[in-house]
């Protein structure tokens, strides 16, 4: 995402030089004075919005990590939309110089307590988003990671009875409802012991073992399965 950056932060250089050379190569209104206090109050408010605008998106870029970018759209979009606004009304400072100062104070205050307030919620959203995916990724990793373990034992079975009987294992477990729960701790204490007493019978082919052990753990699968449907 660096390079990404990288092309984002050429073309905010070339925005923010063009708004410069815009700001002091125009001419101001005739017989009236450009560079007066609502001119700079206009002018230096559209160049922090520029800088509070690249700081978002550097904090929305910098990570490389597809999925976070993706919930920093968000983020990028609320500082842009932030800068438009800066544009037109520091622009209008800038442009109405006779405009009395405290006038146009108060409308870049109030532009960016409108901005900053946005970017913050956009900030929360993200925070709570991230923080449910993790939250998600946690409850799912044990039926995703005994999947893996059963596919895995499948394939190291020799004989076509206990390879059978290790995919029936592992349809059970890829069939199963991901998600887990502290209610569940004591069947999937259960289910991993079972599970790693058939991996040593399938390594030493002890086909009468892995029958009982792989019927024991679909049993428990199914009693899993059966708690999570009334937690839902």
């Amino acid at each position: 995402m660096k390079k990404v950056f990288r092309f984002y932060s050429a073309v905010w250089v070339i925005l923010l030089a063009l708004f410069n050379v815009i700001s002091f190569v125009s001419v101001g209104w005739a017989g009236i004075p450009k560079y007066t206090p609502s001119f700079w109050i206009g002018y230096v408010f559209i160049s922090l919005s520029f800088v509070g605008q690249i700081v978002c998106a550097y904090f929305a870029l910098k990570d490389f990590d597809i999925k976070k970018t993706f919930y920093n759209v968000s983020l990028i979009s609320t500082s842009y939309t932030g800068l438009i606004l800066s544009f037109i009304f520091g622009g209008l400072c800038m442009l109405i110089s006779p405009l009395p100062y405290w006038v146009g104070i108060i409308l870049c205050a109030i532009v960016l307590g409108f901005n900053i307030i946005a970017v913050v919620k956009a900030t929360a959203v993200i925070d709570i988003a991230s923080g449910i995916d993790e939250k998600v990724k946690e409850s799912t990793l044990f039926i995703k990671s005994l999947t893996v373990d059963a596919e895995s034992l499948m394939s190291r079975a020799k004989s076509e009875n206990i390879k059978a009987e290790c995919k029936k294992v592992y349809e059970a477990v890829r069939y199963s409802d991901p998600m887990s729960n502290d209610a569940f701790a004591s069947v999937e204490s259960d289910i991993t012991i079972k599970f790693s007493k058939l991996s040593e019978a399938v390594i030493s082919e002890d086909s009468e073992t892995v029958v009982t052990l792989a019927d024991e753990i679909i049993i428990l699968l199914g009693d899993r399965n059966k708690k999570c449907r009334l937690l839902k």
